[in-house]
């Protein structure tokens, strides 16, 4: 994995990447959680085949910002190249932001193939490379060290490098799938389809009335134990407030009010606002209720990045 530090080694490979039809592309940053994070890495492979890392170059860009402006220059913006990351838009904020062109996310890819053919918790890279990859043991604790240091360590170079390699592995496996779950619909076996939906639908009825079934009798016991949270749901509770006012007595207020509601008897949201302080000169009636959701834990977590 060739490590590049100076600016004109690093402007040579830029210039040779110019020619590439599509780059798997990663990079690391030092002081991420500060308000000025600095570009620290950008990992480069134009080979998806290797396995090896000797077609993945580490350029080392911190604290050169002219030969950051270049890489965007003559690769960010290129829009014969194909830049592939995995969260695209965390990166960008280093190379170009809205400026780059072609950019392929595997992040976006993953999200939009159906969960029954990609059933996995998350899209993080390290889940998707172990899942459609089998790369076991992979090691994300370099992700959280000091990028901005110098000489970077051995564990830092390896994990950089690395990234790369799973990144370019999960596009192709990406590929495949986003092919297989989007077939030509010219093409497809109409009579093949319609059995596949019959059984579906025969069995989603049933599965949809149990799960539904039970879904309550979850949080009802869940409720009547004062129970808040098991191993697999967590109960939520939020209150609703319901508004209600005679429409004879909303008519009378309007006759001399230039407002245009599209209203029912019970009033919504907007319409409140659209009242405003109008709305204490009605006799309003005020129902408040609560309700319960019941939702998995793994819908209360957001997708870390990578």
């Amino acid at each position: 994995m060739p490590y590049l530090n100076s600016a004109s080694n690093i402007r040579a490979k830029v210039a040779e990447y110019t020619n590439a039809k599509t780059l798997w592309i990663d990079t690391e940053v030092a002081d991420y959680k500060s308000r000025n994070p600095r570009l620290s890495l950008i990992q480069v492979l134009d080979d998806p085949t290797d396995m090896s890392g000797d077609r993945v170059n580490l350029l080392d860009v911190l604290n050169q910002p002219d030969v950051v402006g270049e890489f965007i220059e003559q690769i960010m913006i290129n829009p014969e190249i194909e830049k592939v990351f995995h969260n695209a838009n965390y990166d960008l904020k280093f190379l170009g932001k809205k400026r780059a062109k072609n950019i392929t996310c595997t992040l976006e890819i993953a999200q939009k193939i159906p969960y029954y053919i990609l059933p996995l918790p998350n899209y993080q890279l390290k889940t998707l490379a172990t899942a459609l990859c089998r790369f076991n043991y992979i090691d994300k604790q370099e992700q959280s060290s000091d990028w901005g240091r110098r000489p970077l360590t051995e564990g830092q170079i390896e994990y950089a490098y690395l990234d790369c390699i799973y990144l370019a592995q999960v596009h192709l496996q990406l590929l495949e799938l986003q092919v297989a779950s989007n077939p030509d619909p010219k093409t497809e076996d109409l009579t093949a389809l319609d059995a596949r939906y019959s059984e579906l639908s025969e069995n989603w009825q049933l599965l949809k009335s149990e799960f539904e079934h039970l879904q309550e009798r979850f949080k009802k016991a869940m409720q009547a134990q004062n129970v808040m949270e098991t191993s697999v749901c967590k109960l939520i509770s939020y209150e609703r407030q319901t508004v209600k006012v005679p429409l004879t007595e909303l008519v009378k207020l309007l006759q001399n009010q230039d407002v245009s509601l599209d209203f029912p008897i019970t009033l919504t949201q907007k319409m409140q606002k659209d009242l405003g302080d109008n709305l204490e000169k009605l006799a309003v009636d005020i129902d408040t209720t609560t309700s319960w959701r019941l939702s998995t834990k793994n819908q209360e977590n957001e997708d870390t990045q990578e």
